[in-house]
Parts: C-alpha cells; sequence; structure tokens
C-alpha cells in the first residue's frame, strides 16, 4: 500500500520565561496542599495561590499546543479534500484527533520522548479540548479559579465531547505518516534545503 505523507507537524514556541519556574512551584505547592511536602511557613492561600498561577501557565502552554494541532488538523483536512482517492473516505476533524491522540506513529512518539514529553496523549487531548473553547490566549481574570485549579478534568471531558460531534473514521488503514518538528529545528531544515538549491 502507498504511504501518504501528511503535513508535517509543526509546535512552536510561546514566551513566558517565568512559566517553568511556575510549574514547578505549582507542583510543590500541590504536593503541600495534600500534605505530601512539609508547607513550612507558608499559608494555604499562598499555596492555592502557587498552584492557581501554575495550572494557569499550563493552560497557556496548552492553548498554544492547540493552536498547532488544530492548524496541523485543518491542513490533514485540506489535502484530503485536494485527493481523489481520500475525498470521500470520511475522514474529517475526529479522524486526525484520534490519530495524533491515540494511534501516533512510533518514530513521532519516539522524538516527543527523546523532548522529554512523557504524556504527550494527555497535552494533545487536553490542548485540543481547550481548543474547543478558547479562541484567543486566555487572560488570568477570565477564568474562574475552579476552572483553573480542575482545567484538565474540563479539558479531558472537553476533548471527549468533540470526539463526539462526529463519526470517527480510524486513519490507521489509509498508511498516513508525518513528522514532527519544533519551529526552530523546522526553519533550519527549509534553511539547508534552500541553500542547496
Amino acid at each position: 500500500m502507498t504511504v501518504s505523507k501528511l503535513p508535517p507537524l509543526i509546535l512552536h514556541p510561546f514566551a513566558d520565561t517565568t512559566g517553568p519556574e511556575k510549574l514547578v512551584e505549582s507542583s510543590r505547592a500541590s504536593l503541600m496542599l495534600q500534605g505530601l511536602l512539609p508547607s513550612g511557613e507558608r499559608s494555604r492561600m499562598d499555596l492555592d495561590q502557587a498552584l492557581l498561577d501554575g495550572r494557569f501557565c499550563e493552560i497557556r502552554m496548552l492553548f498554544y499546543v492547540g493552536k498547532d494541532l488544530v492548524r496541523w488538523i485543518e491542513q490533514c483536512l485540506e489535502m484530503v479534500e485536494r485527493s481523489s482517492e481520500l475525498r470521500g473516505a470520511g475522514l474529517n476533524y475526529q479522524s486526525f484527533a484520534a490519530y495524533l491522540v491515540n494511534r501516533t506513529p512510533k518514530e513521532v512518539e519516539a522524538k516527543l520522548r527523546k523532548w522529554g514529553v512523557a504524556d504527550y496523549r494527555a497535552i494533545f487531548s487536553r490542548a485540543l479540548g481547550l481548543s474547543a473553547i478558547l479562541a484567543t490566549a486566555p487572560d488570568r481574570t477570565t477564568l474562574a479559579d475552579e476552572f483553573v485549579r480542575n482545567y484538565y478534568r474540563y479539558a479531558d471531558q472537553l476533548y471527549v465531547l468533540r470526539q463526539g460531534e462526529s463519526p470517527v473514521v480510524d486513519v490507521s488503514g489509509f498508511n498516513f505518516e508525518f513528522d514532527i518538528y519544533a519551529s526552530g529545528e523546522y526553519s533550519r531544515m527549509l534553511e539547508r534545503e534552500w541553500a542547496e538549491r
């Protein structure tokens, strides 16, 4: 069977220099709130605020990942629409979202693990879930504390709801493959190709 090459999935960085620090602090605060680490002099309110700051940072990161994933799905759907062989196959948004989350090609999975992304399925599904409700990067004041504190539960359900909107045609029988790149890596690769011409 012929291999159909899908567009590359390009993940872009986003600027938040305090992000990693907030994420670590949020994890510590969560452990302290659960009684698994000593909280020292920190009040419950301070710990909760650190937890919320980190969770909001996660939401923003997932927002940007979601934009990249949705862009990739749209590019795949454009490719399907241009192909006389694939056009009537019933492939839709849900088909490519399920492919990305549940049937990630081994090469893509290996690259994600090399980047240190262990639970990419949760990241991708939550990013796609949040993309169903966030048109722009959220501002902290627009999201309720309860949502921020437990966003991952909402994002998981949003992904399930979006996937349930249409029947999912399994793409594994179509012999698709694609590559994944960080945007800087992809730019350097294009520059090399252009320089060789």
